[in-house]
């Protein structure tokens, strides 16, 4: 029983050390190399990361048209306020990668696809999968300061085309490199 206080001790001077609240968490993946460590413990503790929103690099919201369940005019990025279509449950997928993995479920409760795990600018993401497979799992990728690339299975990073504002043609997925289009800020707990 000790050793399972000192345990709980050493892990919450851990995570508050990290910049990581239990109760609003604003960096589910701390680094590319501590994503694992933090998200397995974050995971562990908390299941599922819910309530995060995903701002573009010019000021608006990913949404997930109809709460999810689509395979067409699937994700706009001119929302300016949250609403339940803008909020995401991070899932961890458990699949034991170094770079932790995860779902990125609608409210409604389907998972986000990237259509050939990824490198496209056309049928780039679907939101009607109800289980998390290899397509499902993404890796959200560290720039500090809460700004994350988002990474497909196969390597590639969304795109919010235009900076985000846009509800036609507004995610890709062939990125092989993080610019400004590739940048969101991540926030939970909302």
């Amino acid at each position: 029983m000790r050793s399972v206080i000192l345990g709980a001790a050493v892990l919450i001077v851990w995570l508050c050390l990290d910049g990581v609240a239990a109760a609003s968490i604003t960096h589910p993946a701390a680094t590319r190399t501590m994503s694992h460590r933090a998200g397995s413990v974050l995971s562990a503790i908390n299941g599922p990361i819910a309530g995060c929103v995903f701002l573009t690099s010019n000021g608006h919201y990913l949404t997930a048209v109809g709460a999810g369940g689509r395979t067409t005019d699937v994700i706009h990025s001119d929302a300016t306020r949250i609403g339940s279509w803008e909020k995401f449950t991070l899932i961890d997928s458990g699949d034991g990668s170094p770079n932790i993995h995860y779902g990125l479920q609608t409210f409604h409760g389907f998972y986000l696809t990237a259509v050939g795990g990824g490198g496209r600018i056309t049928d780039v993401i679907h939101s009607d999968a109800t289980q998390l497979r290899a397509w499902e799992k993404f890796s959200l990728d560290s720039l500090g300061n809460g700004v994350y690339a988002i990474e497909t299975i196969n390597g590639h990073f969304l795109t919010a085309v235009g900076g985000g504002g846009r509800v036609t043609d507004t995610i890709h997925s062939d990125a092989t490199q993080v610019r400004a289009w590739e940048k969101f800020r991540v926030t939970c707990g909302h």
